[in-house]
């Protein structure tokens, strides 16, 4: 029964819930409408409950996947069933979606185009080269356009999603790369597969390439104040450095490449808050 619990909670990723959550919460806070402490709430909520009922689902459709690259996780190695995964994944998708519907029409919108994202991700759209990865950048983009569309602000937190959304289509390569000898296993044409491990990582040298450039946008624009070119310049550096990593150690890579995330989601905050005071 502990080891069931255990493996549920390995399921969701809380890690990752947490995350996703604290990215929607941005959103919201970039957006500069104050006093809006519930639907803020209730946004992070919806995120971090989604992000863990897409997360359950993925691992259930990925089990044979698993077994081979990832052989410790829950499903493959028994501590949750397959039809329990499913359970707690739809259990999950309920509960978000109540939430969700406590929100304003522009956020409940994007909760729905993003359930069905999440679900047509791991059924679908996962083995298409290329394509899965950007539907998942969009996804994590996305969260700070669903902060802002819960207290009624969408303007300042576009760019971020944008800047969000192409930083994590090279992680999302990088992963890829990490998996190849699964997904080749499997069947599945990412991106890896299709073109080679060498040629992706250079597709998601250019698309870091572009998010780095495009970066300082938000300084430029008066969205945040200079505090923030110093940060997001540390989380350039870190991403950058992930990615050259990425072509001797993928494994590594991926997960220097998550530090360079958080850092610019560091960033956004302090940014707007030293603007702010």
């Amino acid at each position: 029964m502990q080891d069931t619990l255990r493996g549920g909670l390995e399921l969701a990723r809380p890690a990752n819930c947490v995350a996703a959550g604290v990215l929607t919460g941005t959103g919201a806070f970039v957006a500069g409408i104050g006093g809006a402490t519930v639907p803020t709430a209730l946004a992070v909520a919806t995120t971090a409950v989604a992000v863990a009922a897409g997360n359950a689902i993925n691992d259930y459709f990925d089990r044979e996947i698993d077994a081979i690259n990832r052989p410790d996780r829950p499903i493959p190695r028994g501590a949750v069933s397959p039809r329990g995964a499913l359970v707690l994944s739809a259990a999950l998708f309920g509960l978000a979606i109540g939430f969700a519907a406590l929100l304003p029409l522009a956020a409940l919108a994007i909760a729905a185009v993003n359930l069905v994202a999440l679900v047509t991700y791991t059924t679908v759209f996962k083995g298409t080269p290329g394509f899965g990865n950007a539907l998942v950048s969009y996804l994590v983009g996305s969260t700070f356009l669903f902060g802002g569309a819960a207290v009624g602000s969408l303007d300042a937190p576009l760019v971020l999603a944008v800047l969000a959304a192409l930083s994590t289509f090279t992680r999302e390569v990088i992963k890829d790369v990490e998996d190849l000898a699964g997904d080749r296993e499997e069947g599945l044409r990412t991106l890896p597969v299709a073109i080679g491990a060498r040629r992706s990582l250079w597709v998601g040298v250019a698309t870091l390439a572009v998010a780095v450039g495009v970066s300082p946008l938000p300084y430029l624009l008066g969205t945040f104040g200079a505090t923030y070119l110093v940060l997001v310049a540390v989380a350039d550096a870190v991403m950058l450095y992930a990615t050259y990593e990425s072509f001797a150690d993928p494994a590594a890579a991926q997960g220097h490449f998550k530090y360079g995330t958080f850092l610019a989601a560091a960033a956004f905050v302090v940014g707007r808050l030293v603007l702010v005071v």
